[in-house]
Order: structure tokens, then sequence, then C-alpha cells
């Protein structure tokens, strides 16, 4: 891993970074986490703009992707992510990590961040393991017309349900609303492509991490974000750029003219 952006004031060697140093290399800013939390989003293209092949991100994927994937997490509150993703990526509760318990007790969050999925049909599977074995229970956010025998069979799983939209769907500023009220003000998100759409349309993305890799895929996969275009595009600051065996690791901020 080396950094290109900023430019170091020495060089730096090209190696593998300790998991501490990633971690502060990506730490959430001091100031923004209240009162609706700072939202990061997480993604993996490819060099021709897919976001996944076969329906799968971890193709895109290499070792330093996911030491970075994993360090994105532990030091989350609340991992984001669509019902789709959970299907496809056939997701599982996050696991404890001893390098990160000490780090993350002492900034008063659990020993592992909680997994929040986002479905308006509540179509899913309540016996997998995200339901039934998560250290954190999982929380299932909805909509306030959400089918009500999906939210029984969600409360009967022992998941959180959020209400977070009046509709079947969530309003994506609610959603934050709710997670911080919940405590969770570190927020990240893992897509998939059409739910960083709905949140990046509605101008709650403070933050995007974005994985390119040196792959390419052609084929009509979607890109990182998907859903109507935008009157006009939003304006992010790249911060930092790293790179590790070809992936390109770019970190962007929400412009401040968006934010006011």
């Amino acid at each position: 891993m080396r950094r290109l952006f900023p430019q170091q004031t020495a060089p730096g060697d090209d190696r593998e970074w300790a998991l501490s140093e990633l971690a502060d290399a990506y730490a959430y800013p001091t100031e923004g986490l209240l009162p609706d939390g700072w939202l990061r989003a997480n993604m993996v293209a490819s060099a021709d703009g897919a976001a996944h092949h076969g329906g799968r991100s971890r193709p895109l994927s290499g070792p330093a992707d996911m030491r970075v994937f994993g360090v994105l997490r532990a030091l989350a509150d609340v991992v984001i992510v669509g019902a789709e993703t959970v299907r496809e990526e056939r997701y599982r509760p996050a696991r404890r990590r001893a390098e990160f318990t000490e780090r993350r007790l002492a900034a008063g969050q659990t020993t592992v961040p909680a997994i929040a999925v986002v479905s308006a049909s509540l179509h899913l599977d309540f016996s997998l393991p995200l339901f039934t074995e998560p250290e954190v229970p999982t929380l299932v956010l909805t909509g306030a017309k959400a089918p009500r025998a999906g939210l029984a069979a969600a409360r009967a799983a022992g998941a959180e349900v959020v209400v977070a939209g009046d509709e079947a769907g969530v309003d994506p500023s609610r959603v934050r609303r709710e997670l911080a009220g919940r405590g969770f003000t570190r927020l990240l998100t893992e897509g998939g492509p059409r739910l960083l759409g709905l949140f990046a349309t509605a101008g709650v993305v403070d933050e995007l991490c974005l994985t390119t890799s040196p792959r390419i895929t052609v084929g009509t996969a979607p890109r990182v974000m998907s859903g109507p275009e935008i009157d006009a595009p939003q304006e992010f600051a790249l911060t930092d750029l790293l790179e590790d065996g070809g992936f390109l690791f770019g970190r962007y901020r929400r412009a401040r003219q968006d934010t006011e």
C-alpha cells in the first residue's frame, strides 16, 4: 500500500500497512457525527465501471480491497445494505475482530457493527445466520406500509424493525435520523447500486470510498450508483488516494457547497 494523494512529505515504502494504520487513514471525522450521523459509502468498481460481475462484487476484489473492506466495517457503528445485496452476496453477521475490540470499546461502540437491511417487501429469509446468529441484533429498515406478515416474521426472528418511511419503502433522510437516534452515528453503506443511488439522490451521502479494480468485465452490470439521473452532478472532493497491486482506493467527501 502506498499513498498517492495527499503527497507524503517523505517517500513511503511500498509495503502492507498494519490494520491500525489503515484504521487511522479511514477514521471518521470528529465533527459532523451529530445529529444525523456521518454516512460513508464503500463500493468497488471495475476499470470499465461495473459494480459487480455475475451479480457479485467479489470477482472485482482482491486482498488489499478486502483488508480495506474489513477496516471500514470495523470502524462503523452500523452497516446499511439493501435486501437484494443481502441475497446476492449471502450476507452474514459482522464478526468480532480482536484487533479492533479495544478501539471500538474506547469509542463507546458495540463489539461489532450492527447490520441494517433496507427492504420494502421484507422478502427475506429470516432463518439465515444474519438474523439468527448476530452478536448485535440485525435491524430491518422499512416503511410504515410494509407487509404485516413480513414485519411479524422479522420480529419473530429477533430482528429490530425500524420504520423509516411513510410508505412501503424508506426515506433516506429518515434512515439517518432513526439510526442516529439509536446511537448509530458512524454509518456505512455497502450498497448495492440502487440503495446507494437512493441515498445519493437524496443528498445524504457524506463520503464515498471507491475501490477501482484493475479488471474489466464488459457486460451490462450497473455502476456503483443506479437510479434516475439527478438534475445536476453533485460535487465531491478527493481527500485521499491509495494504491496497492494496481487497485486504487479513492476517498471522496461531499463538497462544502452541497452541505450548506
